[in-house]
């Protein structure tokens, strides 16, 4: 079993002598083997420095850190506590931001963009402002609304449109993510008896082509109604307005 000393363990975890005894002080690292006066650390300790290391690149604090290394003590896998994590901050979109010109963006609505519309765009995060030019969230999103001003549709509706379809969606997402909340967390109790990490990622995985699915189906028979409804209204007075012109000449 290959065992070193406190500076060769730094080196081969690729940080410094102090943070191993910071690490250890704090009780993220447990002491080494006492040989004599010299204290011989494991390939344990060479792991768990760079699980430590690995965490602190994602953002966690050395107090989180030090939950995760109890949960780990406990029994539970980090691996599969990672996992989870990975699971529950991967975004839901598989498109990446792009970048775009304000000329660009003139060409793409046919018309100029002045500096409102490019504020509200912003304030609606579709936009942020990226040296000249401007990172597009979901360049989809705004093809779509684009698409919207060709048919007809002023820029200012469609943004209005956009910030009240976000505040549905969000209504959508909050009941989806409470049925797992209520259904599967709640019932398991303060403690989360028999609710593992790789389950509940499991479960959050599945959901999300479910959720995806079940909006497209209940947006597609919503439209079906609403465009008939409409139609039929509008389509009434369209007729009664030409059956009038009809019997005035």
């Amino acid at each position: 079993m290959t065992e070193y000393r406190i500076d060769e363990l730094a080196r081969q975890a690729g940080t410094t002598v102090r943070n191993v005894r910071a690490y250890q002080d704090r009780g993220l690292l447990d002491p080494p083997r006492r040989q004599g006066r010299v204290g011989l650390y494991s390939e344990d300790h060479l792991v768990r420095l760079r699980v430590i290391a690995d965490l602190l690149t994602r953002g966690y604090t050395l107090s989180s850190i030090g939950d995760l290394m109890a949960a780990w003590q406990r029994g539970s896998n980090v691996g599969e506590l990672l996992g989870l994590e990975e699971v529950v901050t991967a975004p839901w979109m598989d498109e990446s931001s792009s970048s775009v010109s304000r000329e660009q963006l003139a060409e793409l609505f046919g018309a100029a963009i002045d500096d409102t519309d490019l504020s509200v765009a912003v304030e609606l995060g579709l936009l942020t402002e990226d040296g000249n030019g401007y990172r597009v969230r979901s360049m989809r999103l705004l093809e779509i609304g684009a698409e919207l001003v060709r048919v007809g549709i002023p820029l200012r509706a469609v943004f209005v449109h956009e910030h009240q379809l976000r505040e549905r969606m969000e209504e959508v997402a909050s009941s989806f993510v409470e049925l797992v909340a209520t259904q599967i967390l709640d019932p398991a109790g303060d403690d989360l008896a028999g609710v593992t990490p790789t389950g509940l990622a499991t479960v959050i995985q599945r959901l999300r082509p479910i959720a995806a699915q079940a909006v497209d189906v209940e947006l597609a028979w919503a439209m079906e109604r609403r465009v008939e409804d409409e139609l039929q209204r509008r389509l009434g007075r369209l007729m009664g307005a030409a059956s009038a012109k009809t019997e005035a000449s």
